[in-house]
């Protein structure tokens, strides 16, 4: 078994001992949905619930570890241990009660750390997962294999924290670069190169006042006012916020899916921007 040298060692018994052997090919944030430090993360794991982690994380960036990365623990489902003895880490953090709050700096340092040593002491591969056994790094909610039907772990805020800065770190640190700042969307990453807001701000007009279907209202009503500026912000692109995850979204996929998905998108805005919209669980 193996253990982080920046975490705290709190060895679960009898789990570290008894549970079976991985070859780790993932690794899966969370969070715990309390404010809760690692050693506290090891008291519930220990005296409340036959589920566990193989790490915990505090606001302050302090770590906990549980158990070894090369032993089974018991937080994501069908990813704990497949059939092939491979499995999912798990990096559980604080969080406010409904899992809303972002993680703190030092929560996102230290999740870089254990995210660049997973890859030196393991070989993850230095990619988001596409698939829920494809080797990778991921976050509790991407594939619902990972939580035994769905959910919204580690929360909307954190999982954009993910894409935006702690995977980019990891992969900066790991290769001994300089993490980037988020890039914007080349033209062929973006599915909206060569429409302008004004294009699309007249396109969604058109359907709201032809539509009849409440759903597909609400969600261009909600696409209109993208449109305008962040008042948070207002230095920021308007679409930024929809093109960029979008971007990101694109290029874990398949080429051939993200070919698919452009040409569907530039079709819709040829029509006059009519929306299938379909909702899938987290």
């Amino acid at each position: 078994m193996a253990w982080f040298p920046g975490a705290e060692k709190m060895e679960l018994q009898p789990e570290s001992d008894e549970q079976p052997a991985i070859v780790p090919t993932q690794l899966i944030f969370h969070s715990i949905a309390a404010a809760w430090t690692p050693r506290r993360t090891y008291q519930y794991w220990r005296d409340s619930t036959n589920l566990e982690s193989h790490f915990g994380v505090g606001y302050d960036g302090s770590v906990g570890q549980f158990v070894g990365t090369e032993t089974r623990a018991d937080a994501n489902a069908a990813a704990n241990r497949r059939s092939n003895g491979t499995g999912a880490v798990s990096v559980e953090t604080a969080s406010d009660d409904q899992a809303t709050d972002p993680w703190t700096d030092a929560q996102v340092e230290a999740l870089v750390r254990i995210g660049v040593w997973m890859h030196q002491q393991h070989g993850i591969p230095l990619r988001i997962c596409r698939t829920a056994s494809d080797p990778g790094y991921g976050i509790h909610r991407m594939f619902p294999e990972w939580s035994g039907g769905g959910t919204v772990c580690p929360g909307d805020v954190r999982a954009r924290q993910f894409r935006e800065r702690v995977f980019p770190a990891i992969v900066a640190r790991a290769t001994g670069a300089t993490a980037p700042p988020t890039p914007k969307p080349t033209p062929e990453e973006d599915p909206l190169a060569g429409i302008t807001i004004g294009d699309i701000e007249a396109a969604v007009r058109r359907q709201l006042d032809a539509t009849r279907d409440l759903d597909t209202h609400s969600v261009l009503y909600w696409l209109l006012q993208s449109l305008k500026p962040d008042p948070a912000d207002p230095g920021d692109h308007p679409l930024r916020w929809v093109v960029g995850p979008l971007g990101q979204a694109l290029r874990s996929l398949p080429q051939t899916t993200q070919d698919q998905v452009r040409a569907a998108v530039e079709q819709a805005l040829a029509d006059g921007l009519e929306l299938n919209v379909t909702t899938k669980g987290n």
